[in-house]
């Protein structure tokens, strides 16, 4: 039977691997999209319609990774490995909102060309770049957590 500790990091490795999948994406694409012209650019960010629903998971894994933290405060192995990817969730949407989202703005969601789209384009790419290694801690961080729990924890 699993206990609530065991569901919440089910919960949470989960959450964290369907967050890791699109910013993996966004890491591997990096090379073969920052050299693209202005026209073709623009048309290879139209894949991203939609994935704005992404926020859902996100919201999921900060959640149960910051409930790891609270069973867990106690247990400082477990609690310290868990608030590095609770950090490294949040500091990722920190990059989003200030470099991303602005160029999204800018952009239109890339479907306005602005005369700075350049610019923008190296804020965008970078600004994910730095996400998914953001993620890739977060991923790293919370399976550690999960590896250093005691028989013992709640």
């Amino acid at each position: 039977m699993l206990t609530r500790s065991d569901t919440i990091f089910l919960v949470a490795i989960l959450a964290t691997s369907l967050a890791l999948g699109p910013a993996l994406a966004h890491a591997f694409e990096f090379p073969n999209k920052i050299a693209l012209s202005r026209d073709e650019y623009f048309i290879v960010q139209q894949i991203y319609s939609g994935w704005n629903r992404i926020a859902f998971v996100l919201l999921v894994e900060i959640g149960a990774i910051a409930a790891i933290v609270a069973i867990h405060r106690h247990h400082t192995p477990v609690r310290n490995a868990a608030a590095l990817a609770l950090a490294s969730v949040v500091a990722a949407q920190v990059v989003f909102w200030i470099w991303t989202f602005p160029a999204n703005t800018a952009t239109a969601n890339w479907t306005q060309k602005p005369d700075n789209w350049a610019q923008l384009r190296t804020l965008w790419e970078f600004s994910h770049l730095a996400g998914a290694v953001l993620q890739l801690i977060a991923m790293t961080a919370i399976t550690v957590a999960l590896l250093r729990r005691r028989s013992d924890a709640p």
